[in-house]
């Protein structure tokens, strides 16, 4: 028989330290406004997806949104971007580059400067379709804690509301952003046309997350009315110079 393990009271002193110490958080967590409570739900999403060192030590990313494939290299601001024949090289800080059509380069120079002011409009914006968790505490990206909710499949989430300082092409744009209870992921998100308006003008999921490299993309981007889905997701540790100077349209299962 297991003998009997005599209980022994917890002192006076210890109790009342247990006690102040609570007494002591609770005021903080009272008092914690809308701001820094997305803020903190925000860090941890990012840690949950790799965290900042995994985002910077990734340095390709790979994808094809809505027929267009592109390749980012995001440590020497080297982007390509893929539509049909169409093939912009472009840096992302000086907006140069070069585009051909059909293997030709391009010479006609307004020409070629609207395929490149289209191809670095399309990196803003692909790309956010693709890694927005990361850029949640960017500079000028402002948040805000709605409230609890449930996603259109029916899992409680915590809302997010994103508007923008004078950052980015659109920074009249909005969002509202469901964040797993259980998983600390983004599962869901509501895209506003102005940070005005009432109602969104799509409301989509942000699911079928897996690792490449060092973080956690998702590549499911649908809802009960349409099925749509990131393609070629990469995140490869090298990619061929040559990838950032074919005048053609690459291998995309080369990249991986």
């Amino acid at each position: 028989m297991r003998a009997q393990t005599k209980y022994k009271p917890m002192p006076l002193r210890s109790i009342l330290k247990s006690l102040f110490l609570c007494l002591l958080l609770l005021p903080l967590a009272c008092t914690q406004s809308p701001e820094e409570k997305a803020q903190r739900i925000a860090r941890k999403i990012i840690d949950n997806m790799g965290g900042e060192k995994g985002w910077n030590d990734t340095r390709y990313l790979a994808w094809t949104f809505n027929d267009q494939y592109q390749v980012w290299d995001k440590q020497q601001n080297r982007y390509r971007w893929e539509m049909d024949s169409l093939v912009a090289i472009l840096n992302t800080e000086t907006k140069e580059g070069k585009v051909y059509v059909a293997g030709q380069e391009l010479q006609n120079p307004e020409e070629k400067q609207q395929v490149l002011e289209r191809a670095y409009g399309a990196w803003i914006n692909n790309a956010y379709w693709l890694v927005m968790p990361f850029k949640l505490l960017d500079p000028g990206v402002n948040l805000t804690y709605i409230g609890e909710d449930k996603t259109m499949d029916g899992a409680p989430a915590d809302e997010l509301e994103m508007t923008f300082g004078e950052v980015g092409l659109t920074p009249q744009n909005k969002y509202h952003i469901w964040v797993d209870k259980d998983q600390g992921l983004v599962t869901q998100w509501a895209f506003f046309r102005n940070h005005d308006d009432t109602e969104p003008t799509f409301t989509r999921r942000w699911s079928d997350y897996r690792d490449y490299g060092s973080i956690k993309l998702a590549s499911d981007r649908s809802n009960p009315e349409s099925e749509f889905k990131l393609t070629h997701v990469a995140a490869p540790a090298s990619v061929p110079d040559k990838v950032f100077n074919s005048p053609t349209p690459i291998n995309k299962a080369g990249i991986k």
